[in-house]
């Protein structure tokens, strides 16, 4: 039976995905975005202008994706900055693998404040109070990601990781978070960058039919970065991008070989999986550079 509430998540031209909800949590429109926190197959689900962002059942998945081989290819996970990923949950990984800073910066705090009282994942009320007054390992900022970048190379900040979390690259010229894909925004991140520093991203679906996004990171991540490695997760329908501003020759040994070095014990990757999943479509591969 469908749920009290369906939500048609478009996928890609001429096809979407319906989302039975049973229950809505909570709903509104923020200065940003639509925004709607309900129980679906998956458990306590979020969405953002009828886009599926994270649910209870995947969300761990995900963000292990996106955190896990960058801040293996990282070494040092001292300092990390995350922009968007409003749940939280990317500073909680890097908090786990020893980060002794973590400055999490989100232009929509009525997203982020939602997320931590509805999600049973990331931030509580109780936890996000505390970053965002700073009396902790993670500080939140809820400020423009250009803005704060600025700032911070103003004040000579410099970060092991920096993770890029946003809704999915689109084509509506309202989109906000669209500024956050391009390059300059992209060669601004490098330049806060450690030494041995990365830059991780969602990158898109490496699914034949909706796989502009990850062409157009592949692209990106290659004209800033000597060395790129990519993910795809085997669990998700997600890909994404780590870049390191040295050349290496064999990084994907090199993060396989620093999975057990580590605080942090993934529960969805394994060396294995670090081999497996780095190599990228053949349709990506073949892309000019």
């Amino acid at each position: 039976m469908p749920g009290i509430r369906q939500i048609t998540e478009p996928m890609g031209p001429g096809l979407s995905r319906l989302w039975d909800v049973d229950e809505v949590l909570f709903e509104g429109r923020t200065r940003y975005q639509d925004l709607l926190i309900g129980r679906t197959a998956q458990g306590v689900s979020l969405f953002c202008d009828n886009e599926r962002q994270s649910t209870e059942a995947s969300q761990l998945t995900y963000h292990e994706a996106l955190m896990v081989p960058a801040m293996l290819l990282a070494r040092e996970v001292r300092r990390v900055l995350v922009i968007g990923s409003s749940e939280g949950v990317a500073s909680e990984l890097a908090v786990a693998a020893g980060a002794e800073v973590v400055d999490h910066v989100d232009i929509d705090e009525a997203a982020v404040r939602a997320c931590a009282e509805y999600l049973p994942y990331g931030y509580t009320p109780e936890t996000l109070a505390t970053a965002e007054n700073g009396d902790g390992t993670i500080r939140v900022h809820y400020r423009d990601g250009f803005a704060f970048l600025a700032e911070a190379a103003k004040r000579g900040d410099r970060y092991d990781v920096v993770v890029i979390d946003l809704p999915d690259e689109n084509t509506d010229p309202a989109a906000q978070h669209n500024r956050l894909y391009g390059k300059d925004f992209l060669a601004d991140c490098a330049g806060l960058l450690t030494k041995n520093g990365v830059v991780t991203c969602q990158a898109g679906c490496p699914t034949m039919w909706r796989n502009e996004t990850l062409l157009a990171s592949w692209r990106r991540f290659h004209d800033t970065f000597e060395t790129v490695v990519y993910y795809g997760s085997d669990e998700h329908e997600w890909a994404f991008l780590t870049g390191h501003s040295a050349p290496l020759p064999d990084p994907v040994s090199l993060i396989a070989q620093q999975l057990g070095d580590v605080d942090y014990t993934p529960s969805t990757i394994d060396a294995a999986a670090l081999r497996s999943c780095t190599t990228p479509p053949l349709a990506v591969r073949r892309l000019p550079l």
